[in-house]
């Protein structure tokens, strides 16, 4: 028996989610300087890497040291140069990457089980199970992402404690793991409403089969 347009739904809905989150997840363009400054000491951060153009290492300075392109987050140059403008990386904005990291790893998990679903019999014993697994998975991976945007948006205030911050702007990388949010939530939703539907059909099915009617003579 083929699959219902809920549960198709439910995994193109799963794939979107999972595909803007992953360029989300590992692009830097989460907060980019908004152009107007000639010379941005910061030019894009992301969860996992931060650019730079041409900010001098103070650590350095008698070598004219200065940073180019791209870094990762957690290298030692990073904090040498965000210590020369006295800002250390917030504890919220680790939050969010803890946050992002354990969605990412849910929709992976839920990937593989809606790739399983897609394969899985209805008249197999397990396809409820397997129903109410990826939605529940889903929609967990779904409160991570609202966890995680919150954080980043609220308890960072976005970008006011990196340099320069006002000429700093939310970017597409953001706007994408908003997306990601969205449609991993519904897909959530969806399976659990496919879930509910089929469990209604084994019922009826059920009932169907013990209804004896009776006969006159």
């Amino acid at each position: 028996m083929g699959k219902t347009i809920i549960g198709k739904c439910a995994v193109l809905c799963t794939a979107i989610g999972f595909i803007t989150l992953l360029i989300a997840f590992t692009t830097p363009n989460w907060i980019e300087t908004d152009g107007t400054l000639e010379r941005p000491k910061l030019v894009k951060i992301g969860l996992w890497q931060v650019c730079f153009q041409g900010p001098q290492d103070m650590k350095h300075f008698f070598e004219s040291t200065r940073s180019y392109g791209c870094f990762w987050v957690f290298e030692d140059l990073y904090y040498d140069i965000f210590e020369t403008f006295n800002i250390k990386m917030p504890s919220s904005f680790i939050a969010a990457q803890f946050f992002f990291t354990l969605s990412m790893t849910l929709l992976f998990i839920s990937g593989g089980l809606a790739t399983l679903f897609t394969c899985c019999s209805q008249h197999h014993n397990k396809y409820q199970l397997l129903l109410q697994a990826t939605g529940s998975i889903l929609l967990l991976a779904g409160v991570c992402e609202m966890i995680a945007i919150k954080i980043f948006v609220t308890e960072d205030k976005a970008y006011y404690w990196l340099p320069d911050w006002e000429h700093n702007v939310l970017s597409w990388s953001f706007i994408l793991a908003a997306i990601s949010c969205v449609f991993t939530t519904f897909s959530g939703v969806l399976f659990f409403a496919d879930a509910r539907r089929h469990r209604i059909t084994l019922i009826q099915i059920i009932q169907q089969r013990h209804y004896t009617p009776s006969t006159t003579i």
